[in-house]
């Protein structure tokens, strides 16, 4: 083959039909793959450029998968939260069911001896012992003496003794002078000197006007040197002040009736969880005359208390503690004294019911329990104490981790009941609502806490999604080919193509002319 000699017409018209040969079948790849760059020949550039676009690209969209078991485990958590919190309103309910159930008790009461006069508004009755005041005399000052002269002490000019809030005042009168005089306030001046000689006004006289004010069936006496005023009634008090008090050994202050139950305690011990209760009766600070007072003075000791018409108090326990015994009574109070309450007694019907209650609390409890365990996605259970972590690029470095609850009844605060123990009356039926209130808040504290990395996990995977298609754009603006740029390219080529095969036709024919010419 070696002897072969072509024609350079020939050599170059079979080197331009390689050349557009070339060119056709690159145009025609890249018409089948749609892109320009196929190889690292190509374009080195571009091609590694897309190959890592295509790569991260590639790596971000298998975390989708991830990502997106991600978003159904929190989802199913949250649907689990959802019938947690419906299971727990439902346990609410019967709870109150309980409440609007008769007590079921006949409840524990004490009612003291009846008190003379006793009502609501005055619980201290009628006094049995008038007000008295009493004081030494200072000065030697015996009935019907003289007021001006005693040793010692003998009333002054200008003196004054306030009694009830009406003023006797000691004034050195002229001869002839009234013994005493008083005005239309009820106040009275007394002159230390009248009639026609040195004669000066006596106890006696003083003793009328004391008497005059404290009332009818008062006294006001002097006896071995101790002056003593006594009211005439046993409702009234004695107030007493002015300068001329000590000379009468008395001292400025109230004296007030006394009864049998003014300054005596009550003290009850704790009641049904309450507190203690430690009463003092009378009318001073701090102290119980009322029975809306003794009521005040009862309820942190979950008691309450009527009276009857005879004076008779009575205290029970308060419907929310029906089932408790009234603690330990003591004190002083002798209405009261030696007094033990009667305990409470159950009623049969009222606690069949109150259990009947019990087991369907309980059988919500169960509900709580296994929804709880079967509110997982892919054996991820966020209410069991279950983690979660989510990776979002492909790095490892961008992460969310999400922290179980154990939302089991335990976890959630709460648990079975038992029977003639809870929901026996009000107070231990509260017990229980407070604990169901605490679960609800809980689980809407982690609903919203879902929430939240349920909407941050959907925001991180819809960016993935856009991140992918913004690499994976990138990669074909590196690569892609222009489609019509290349069918154009494909047809000129095509064209070329011929007219190369037909110049080599021809460049054939002159040399078979060439043949003819030398036979």
């Amino acid at each position: 083959m070696s002897g072969i000699v072509l024609s350079s017409s020939v050599r170059q018209n079979l080197l331009s039909l390689q050349s557009t040969a070339d060119l056709l079948s690159t145009t025609q790849t890249r018409l089948a793959t749609g892109k320009k760059v196929n190889t690292a020949l190509d374009n080195p550039t571009n091609f590694f450029t897309a190959a890592g676009l295509d790569a991260r690209a590639s790596d971000i969209n298998n975390l989708l998968d991830g990502i997106g078991n991600g978003v159904q485990v929190i989802q199913a958590a949250n649907t689990g939260i959802t019938s947690l919190q419906k299971l727990v309103d439902t346990a609410k309910s019967i709870a109150n069911q309980a409440l609007q159930t008769p007590t079921g008790y006949t409840k524990s009461s004490v009612t003291s001896l009846a008190t003379t006069g006793a009502t609501a508004s005055n619980l201290l009755g009628n006094p049995d012992t008038a007000a008295t005041r009493s004081g030494t005399v200072v000065a030697t000052l015996a009935t019907g003496s003289d007021l001006s002269a005693a040793a010692g002490g003998g009333f002054a000019n200008g003196d004054t003794l306030i009694v009830n809030g009406k003023t006797i005042t000691f004034a050195t009168g002229g001869v002839g002078a009234a013994a005493s005089t008083a005005d239309a306030s009820g106040n009275v001046t007394i002159n230390l000197a009248n009639g026609a000689g040195p004669t000066n006004t006596t106890t006696a006289t003083l003793k009328s006007a004391i008497e005059g004010i404290v009332g009818a069936g008062s006294t006001f006496t002097i006896a071995a040197n101790v002056a003593t005023i006594t009211a005439g009634n046993t409702t009234d008090s004695i107030v007493l002040g002015g300068s001329a008090l000590s000379k009468l050994g008395l001292t400025a202050g109230t004296t007030a009736p006394t009864s049998t139950v003014t300054g005596k305690t009550l003290t009850i011990g704790a009641t049904g969880g309450g507190t203690a209760t430690n009463i003092t009766f009378g009318t001073g600070a701090g102290q119980v005359s009322t029975l809306n007072e003794l009521n005040a003075a009862l309820s942190a000791n979950n008691l309450q208390a009527s009276i009857d018409t005879t004076g008779k108090i009575s205290i029970t326990t308060s419907n929310d503690a029906a089932s408790a015994n009234i603690g330990i009574i003591g004190g002083t109070a002798a209405a009261f004294a030696g007094a033990t309450a009667a305990a409470a007694v159950a009623d049969p019907n009222s606690q069949a019911t109150r259990a009947s209650l019990v087991n369907q609390y309980n059988n919500v409890i169960d509900q709580i329990r296994t929804t709880a365990q079967d509110a997982s996605f892919n054996g991820v259970n966020l209410l069991n104490g279950d983690q979660l972590k989510l990776v979002f690029n492909e790095t490892g470095k961008s992460t969310l981790n999400i922290t179980g609850v154990n939302f089991n009844p335990a976890g959630l605060g709460l648990g079975s009941l038992t029977v003639g123990t809870d929901l026996v009356d009000n107070a231990a039926t509260n017990k229980v609502l407070a604990s169901l209130n605490t679960a609800s808040t809980t689980l809407r504290s982690q609903a919203s806490a879902l929430g939240s990395n349920l909407s941050i996990v959907q925001t991180r995977q819809d960016f993935s999604k856009s991140l992918i298609n913004v690499l994976q754009t990138g990669s074909s603006n590196l690569t892609l080919a222009d489609t019509n740029e290349e069918a154009a390219n494909s047809q000129a080529l095509s064209t070329r193509q011929s007219i190369a095969v037909s110049a080599l036709s021809l460049a054939n024919q002159s040399q078979q002319s060439v043949l003819q010419l030398l036979r």
